[in-house]
């Protein structure tokens, strides 16, 4: 326990020049005794009184120190139990107390001030911000920060993912807009930069190596276990953390990466350049533009490409989702060649098909004439397409299905029936007479068709019309309501029949 600097100027007082023994300073002073032995411990006088008692540990010390010297990083959990081995029969609570004392410690490390040239060095890393949901997906949020060392200009762009294609497309970006690339970019020890490390052996990764060659700079690694030679980048990303991610609202990640543009142009080049205290970050940077590595003329060719095998059904599953192909490249290998926003699906040089990325999961992204050509070649496809129809628009219809099929109805009529009211009426109003009709116990589509009309006309609506009829026929009808008949009872006189 801490004491005052008053305390223990009265305690030395009290005993060197009045003399007063330790349990006569403790009573006076209403401390403990053991309080005031270590104040005249720590001035350097000897201690007084009878001599400690002989602890149990002390004839393992040796053994412990010896142990400990070869082994720093043993547990004292391990040296415990190979004490006791040795005869050692005290509790386990001061054995790690006097380890803890013991154990050898590794000598502070002193490191120098990195400093960097203009344009000489920029350094790379990945952030993890969590997850987005997508629909049903849920994706990692990475983002991809890019720090110029001398100006410390920052480069933020999110992915939801960090894959080496994303990658590659935070370098471009980041050249893009500093019109520019640094001589090194420094890299931590990423799979999407390193694949092996034994020693000062690097191998990397083979499409880095291209896309450095493409742009003229040196991927250099930092060394293992050495998070100061890429400070700045580590520092930035805690910076992306704290001043623009906290408590930040978007509604998709195209909205999140206009908002880090902004920020990166706005209120992060406005901060104090600590290279240069006496200028900001966007003042630094400006003087650093010239300093950067020109850009080639043909950007480099960025594209996820993955081989996919087809199975049965004429689709393609790329990303957690389903895209459909020609029917007739069934049981085929094919390649799909995407960016962030499309989708294409290849078989050597001829293209198949374009589709629009998803980022959902489980979803069938369809091209209409993908189906049409499968329907037309096999028409057992279209009750099958037709069940599918009905089970993503309303899913009691399965239920009705298997009820009937269970009586030795036609299947076929009746999906057909369903279809043409779920045209009529809609998925939400055709879902709601299914579960009429099936909590009636008839799966049948009279008993659908019944519920539909009833539901109608309670909210007072017109029938639909089936055919499609032009407008000035459609203007001509109207529905007529029957006029009650006794009104013509008034004109009959009594003596009529």
């Amino acid at each position: 326990m801490t004491i005052p600097s008053e305390l223990e100027a009265q305690i030395l007082r009290y005993h060197h020049v009045e003399k007063w023994r330790v349990g006569t300073i403790a009573r006076q002073l209403h401390v403990h005794h053991a309080t005031v032995m270590r104040v005249l411990a720590q001035a350097g006088l000897p201690r007084t009184g009878p001599p400690g008692r002989r602890s149990q540990v002390e004839p393992y010390l040796p053994f412990m120190l010896e142990t400990l010297q070869r082994f720093p990083t043993l547990t004292a959990s391990r040296l415990f139990a190979m004490v006791r081995e040795r005869g050692y029969r005290g509790g386990p609570d001061y054995f790690r107390h006097l380890v803890a004392c013991h154990r050898p410690r590794r000598p502070a490390e002193a490191y120098l001030r990195l400093r960097s040239l203009p344009g000489e060095q920029a350094q790379v890393d990945w952030g993890h911000f969590g997850h987005l949901t997508i629909g049903r997906a849920r994706r990692s949020l990475i983002a991809f920060v890019m720090v110029l060392s001398h100006s410390r200009q920052i480069f933020l762009r999110f992915f939801l993912d960090a894959r080496m294609e994303s990658f590659l497309r935070g370098h471009v970006a980041a050249f893009a807009a500093w019109n520019g690339c640094a001589r090194v970019l420094l890299y931590d020890n990423l799979k999407s930069a390193v694949l092996e490390r034994h020693g000062d052996a690097i191998r990397f990764h083979p499409t880095l190596i291209a896309f450095a060659a493409h742009y003229r700079y040196e991927p250099r690694p930092v060394a293992v276990a050495r998070g100061n030679e890429k400070g700045r980048v580590e520092r930035a990303i805690r910076y992306v953390r704290d001043n623009f991610f906290a408590a930040r609202s978007f509604a998709d990640l195209d909205h999140l990466n206009a908002q880090a543009e902004a920020w990166c142009c706005g209120a992060a080049a406005d901060r104090p350049c600590p290279e240069q205290p006496t200028l900001s970050v966007r003042a630094a940077f400006a003087e650093e533009v010239p300093r950067l590595l020109p850009l080639p003329d043909n950007p480099y060719p960025l594209l996820d490409r993955v081989d996919v095998k087809v199975g049965k059904t004429p689709y393609v599953r790329f990303d957690l989702n389903d895209y459909s192909v020609p029917h007739t490249k069934v049981r085929r290998l094919l390649t799909v060649l995407a960016d962030p926003h499309e989708v294409r699906i290849v078989d050597g040089a001829e293209v198949l098909a374009c589709h629009r990325r998803s980022y959902d999961k489980g979803a069938q992204i369809e091209d209409p004439a993908h189906v049409e050509a499968l329907i037309a070649d096999k028409r057992a496809a279209r009750r099958h397409r037709g069940t599918d129809r009905l089970a993503q628009a309303a899913p009691a219809s399965q239920d009705l299905l298997v009820r009937a099929a269970e009586r030795g109805d036609n299947l076929g009529a009746i999906t057909a029936a369903l279809l043409r009211l779920l045209e009529r009426y809609g998925a939400g109003e055709l879902e709601a007479a299914i579960r009429d009709a099936l909590a009636r116990g008839v799966p049948h589509p009279n008993a659908v068709r019944l519920a539909l009309d009833h539901r109608r006309e309670q909210r007072q609506e017109l029938p639909p019309i089936a055919v499609d009829l032009p407008a000035h026929v459609k203007a001509r009808d109207a529905h007529v309501t029957p006029h009650r008949l006794d009104a013509y009872d008034q004109l009959k006189e009594p003596t009529d029949e």
